[in-house]
């Protein structure tokens, strides 16, 4: 019984570690559909070199940085992270068109008690049209929501350092 439980446990650890979780899953195809219009659609993870991983701003892994493709056709990119709040990290969603154009940002899971109001699509959107030429300021270019100030922040940041990350692969030619 012992033996088979450390089984099952394994197997599961092993069975995780590829692809994203069911939930945040779901939430990402839904996006991604309702974005690009489609039905279906692949997502590849883009294969960083170590090497370049060490010279980015933002902490790529297997997981995070993904090709959207519709048969042989790259429809973009899409980027899922974490991002850390007051007490507690939430998941988010970016996705690029094929020129690495914001064309949206989602919350996917907000854990926190306050600051929830970064996941409305009113304030997700000052996100769109933003590229990797572009400088996220906080109260300048980002509005302030009053209550999620450190949420707000930590979206700002995040989304900074994935368009400086996004100059930096592009200008290696690995997107």
């Amino acid at each position: 019984m012992r033996m088979k439980f450390k089984y099952i446990l394994l197997l599961s650890v092993f069975l995780m570690s590829f692809g994203l979780p069911k939930n945040i899953q779901k939430k990402v195809n839904k996006a991604i559909q309702s974005t690009f219009n489609i039905e279906t659609s692949t997502l590849n993870v883009i294969d960083i070199p170590i090497d370049i991983v060490k010279t980015l701003p933002s902490s790529f892994n297997n997981k995070s940085l993904y090709k959207i493709n519709k048969d042989d056709t790259l429809l973009g990119y899409a980027y899922i992270a974490k991002a850390a709040s007051k007490a507690d990290d939430f998941d988010y969603l970016v996705l690029f068109d094929k020129d690495l154009i914001i064309i949206k940002s989602k919350v996917l899971i907000y854990r926190e008690d306050y600051g929830g109001e970064i996941g409305s699509k009113r304030w997700l959107k000052q996100f769109i049209g933003k590229t990797e030429n572009d400088a996220l300021v906080y109260g300048d270019n980002i509005a302030a929501i009053s209550g999620a100030t450190i949420s707000v922040k930590a979206m700002t940041s995040a989304i900074n350092t994935l368009l400086s990350s996004i100059k930096i692969l592009h200008k290696k030619n690995i997107i």
